[in-house]
């Protein structure tokens, strides 16, 4: 008999611990959206103007700094996963895992320096809002992420105004990253930081150069000692003056721009962020 009740206490134990009590395994029903996609408003909580607005910063964010910041809002989480009682802050990170918001590795950069993507989630009908921030964040983050929660998103929400806290929140979030992200150097550019976004200039590229610069002194040479007309030296000004037209044009070719990926690149939760209630 006491051996039985050992066995028994030791499996629920076994449970207990192993198993968190609300954890989920996937999240169901919410449709990923696509590599230049911000937003899934479920609950429709969004109003069309604030979802532009969003929109056209998280694209240029993403842009600049290769970092994402996506918005999802629903209705109650038991409605995309089986448990019931689900902890907000398990449920984010499920979802950040399985979509990989944000990119594991970004060429150029130190590991700590990628891996932060941003996910706001709200549940209405859960009267819960989660951010939850990626692994390269580490926890040093937490804080301004509860003070965007406490001070921003959760007093407007209990004003039942969802889409101004929702838009106000991402704004928060968007100078967070614009200001905690590495990409930026000594105050350079992304781009500065990644291999083939700008290109390098090559060997080839010096010595189409050179020969080019041989060939005009060349010809500018042998026109004035054989004395050609006018009309040569306009004709051969106007060749010259295309092809050098054509190397600035080629020189610009693979630099700039910004990062032009998506916001999919295997992030996966570093379990930072903050929650909050309303």
């Amino acid at each position: 008999m006491k051996r039985n009740l050992c066995r028994a206490l030791s499996t629920l134990f076994f449970f207990l611990v192993i198993e968190e009590p609300g954890a989920a395994n996937e999240i169901e029903n919410i449709p990923k959206p696509d590599e230049r996609g911000f937003i899934v408003d479920l609950a429709n909580l969004i109003s069309p103007e604030d979802e532009d607005h969003i929109w056209t910063k998280a694209d240029e964010l993403l842009t600049d700094t290769a970092t994402p910041i996506i918005i999802v809002t629903i209705n109650r989480m038991s409605d995309h996963a089986d448990l019931q009682n689900m902890r907000i802050e398990n449920f984010a990170q499920v979802l950040f895992d399985q979509w990989g918001i944000g990119h594991l590795e970004l060429p150029g950069l130190e590991p700590e320096d990628s891996n932060k993507g941003v996910l706001l989630l709200v549940s209405k009908g859960d009267r819960k809002a989660r951010i939850e921030l990626g692994a390269g964040w580490g926890r040093e983050m937490d804080w301004r992420c509860q003070e965007i929660m406490n001070r921003i998103i959760v007093p407007a929400f209990k004003a039942r105004d969802f889409s101004g806290g929702i838009v106000q929140g991402f704004g928060s979030l968007e100078d967070m990253v614009r200001n905690g992200v590495n990409y930026y150097g000594d105050g350079g550019n992304y781009n500065d930081e990644i291999v083939g976004y700008e290109r390098e200039k090559t060997l080839n590229d010096y010595l189409f150069l050179a020969a080019i610069i041989v060939l005009v002194v060349f010809t500018v040479v042998s026109m004035a000692r054989s004395g050609t007309n006018g009309a040569a030296w306009i004709f051969w000004s106007t060749v010259f003056g295309t092809i050098f037209f054509i190397i600035l044009i080629l020189s610009d070719v693979g630099g700039g721009g910004g990062f032009s990926g998506g916001s999919y690149g295997g992030g996966s939760s570093g379990g930072g962020g903050a929650s909050g209630s309303w």
